[in-house]
């Protein structure tokens, strides 16, 4: 039989286009899902935060506090807006989504946020007497004894105060960063430790709660300080905390014991994970050891992509197939593996680990923006039954930052490559 060549030609040229089309589609399809998952997470909190106080033990509810009205027990009423680490990276990613989306709404919340927090803080300052920081309106800004009281929330300020900037901004800034160089105990080589849960215990959180500050005061101010110490962090915390043998970083090191703590916790590894792409984000393209800083983040994102459940998600315990899959870990794995993917600091097809777990993620979150799974507020113990408890309220706020964020590098890379 005679072939006709002509026609097969335009026959595959035709099924080419049209196969073509169905993909652009059908990612348009999926970008809009991701989208639209990412924007409930996102509008749920901004309909449930609010600009007032309470007091805890009749319920009372105050627009403003004044001497009149003040009661030491009063508190802010949505957790949205407190001093805690983790609003600050929740205001990093409502500034990172309202770039993407094109949607002040959610930049809008980040510097109301805190004109919000220095509106008030002259107030509760004047009448601070030394009660508990974690639950005094902003006390962690009024006390600044560890990371977690400037380094996260100081990050979110410093985009703040270039968006919308305010003296007051510069000054606590200025004192954050004395706090961080000078005032963070340190060990001997110069690694930041906390006094607890015993004398001089390194915590694998505190890489992301110093460099996220650093790395962009780095920037901000064009003093090298900054990135030096940033950078010397990475190198000594890979140095006590990272396992060869399973490619995962341990929670903590006992500088009194000379050991790692038991855990190899997944948040913990997200915290590292996330600190290495904030860096390499705001480091200059030829700085000193950035190619040793590339190096490092290429093991971890190797390593953490061997324990990838098959749902996607990675569990609490990350090399504990029995702990359950955890929401925060998940969130910050997926953000920072398709953040290095879409910056170019590792191979393109590392993708299909972010876009499975982002997979995951999003059967986590509900037709009302509501996130499962994610672990409250963890400290250091030193048996692993502890993680294996701990619990997950629904909708924990230390996860909710990480999923925006990942969100976001998902769509930044659909949008990109049309995948």
């Amino acid at each position: 039989m005679k072939i006709n060549h002509s026609f097969l030609s335009i026959f595959f040229l035709f099924l080419s286009s049209t196969t073509g089309s169905a993909q652009v589609n059908n990612l348009k399809i999926s970008e809009d899902t991701d989208v639209i998952v990412m924007k409930k997470v996102a509008d749920h909190i901004l309909s449930n935060t609010t600009y007032d106080f309470i007091i805890p033990g009749d319920g009372t509810i105050l627009k403003t506090v004044n001497s009149s009205n003040y009661k030491e027990s009063i508190a802010l009423r949505s957790p949205y807006n407190t001093w805690n680490y983790w609003n600050g990276v929740l205001s990093i990613a409502m500034i990172r989504i309202a770039e993407s989306l094109d949607d002040k709404r959610y930049q809008k919340f980040a510097i109301k946020n805190y004109e919000f927090s220095f509106d008030n803080l002259p107030f509760f300052k004047s009448r601070y007497k030394g009660q508990d920081k974690w639950i005094y309106p902003f006390g962690q800004a009024i006390v600044t004894k560890e990371l977690d009281d400037c380094g996260a929330m100081g990050a979110g300020l410093i985009e703040v105060n270039q968006i919308k900037p305010r003296e007051e901004y510069n000054d606590y800034l200025l004192n954050a960063a004395l706090h961080i160089l000078n005032g963070q105990d340190r060990l001997d080589d110069k690694t930041l430790v906390r006094k607890f849960p015993y004398e001089m215990t390194l915590w694998a959180d505190d890489l992301y709660m110093s460099i996220v500050f650093l790395s962009r005061m780095g920037k901000w101010t064009g003093d090298n300080k900054y990135f030096d110490d940033a950078i010397l962090q990475v190198e000594n915390f890979t140095k006590y905390l990272f396992n060869p043998n399973t490619a995962l970083y341990y929670h903590s090191w006992y500088s009194d014991l000379k050991t790692n703590g038991v855990a190899h916790w997944g948040r913990c590894n997200g915290w590292v994970m996330m600190a290495q792409v904030e860096l390499l984000d705001y480091l200059p393209t030829n700085y000193p050891n950035r190619e040793k800083l590339l190096k490092i983040l290429y093991q971890q994102i190797l390593g953490i992509s061997r324990y990838q459940d098959i749902s996607g998600m990675w569990h609490q315990l990350i090399d504990k197939n029995d702990s359950y899959l955890e929401t925060s870990s998940t969130a910050m794995f997926t953000y920072s593996i398709a953040k290095a993917v879409n910056n170019g600091w590792i191979d393109k097809r590392y993708i299909s680990v972010a876009i499975e777990a982002w997979d995951g993620l999003k059967k986590n979150i509900n037709e009302d923006g509501l996130v499962r799974n994610i672990c409250e507020g963890t400290g250091i113990e030193n048996d692993l039954l502890y993680y294996y408890k701990r619990p997950t309220p629904l909708n924990d706020i230390h996860g909710l930052g990480a999923i925006l964020l990942a969100g976001n590098e998902i769509i930044k890379f659909k949008r990109e490559n049309n995948k």
